[in-house]
C-alpha cells in the first residue's frame, strides 16, 4: 500500500469518527482566558472560565451514517438495535481500542 494510500485511509477514518461523534451528539469544553499586565509589564493570568457546552445529536448526520454504512436499521430487533448503538458509543468513546489491546 502506497503511503499516499495510507494517508487517505486515515483522513477517511478520522473523517468517519467525527460524523459519528457529530451524530450521536457530544460535550465540548470551552476556555476563556484574560490576561492583565503586571507591574514588571508581563502578561499575566487574571481570570480563567471553562463551560461545558452539550452539542445535540446531528440528525442528519445520523442519516447520512446510515445510508452510507447500509445497516439494515428496519430489520434489526431492539435489543440488536441497542447492541449497535452501544458499539457506535465505544468506537466514539475510543473503548473498543482498548478492548483490542487487553
Amino acid at each position: 500500500m502506497k503511503e499516499r494510500d495510507i494517508k487517505a485511509a486515515a483522513d477517511e477514518k478520522k473523517l468517519k469518527n467525527a460524523l459519528v461523534k457529530r451524530a450521536l451528539g457530544y460535550n465540548a469544553k470551552e476556555v476563556t482566558e484574560e490576561y492583565v499586565n503586571d507591574e514588571d509589564g508581563a502578561m499575566k493570568l487574571s481570570k480563567k472560565k471553562v463551560v461545558v457546552k452539550n452539542v445535540p445529536p446531528d440528525l442528519t448526520a445520523l442519516k447520512y451514517l446510515l445510508e452510507t454504512e447500509k445497516i439494515p436499521v428496519q430489520e434489526m430487533t431492539d435489543e440488536e438495535l441497542e447492541a449497535e448503538k452501544i458499539r457506535l458509543l465505544k468506537i466514539l468513546l475510543g473503548e473498543d481500542k482498548n478492548d483490542k489491546e487487553n
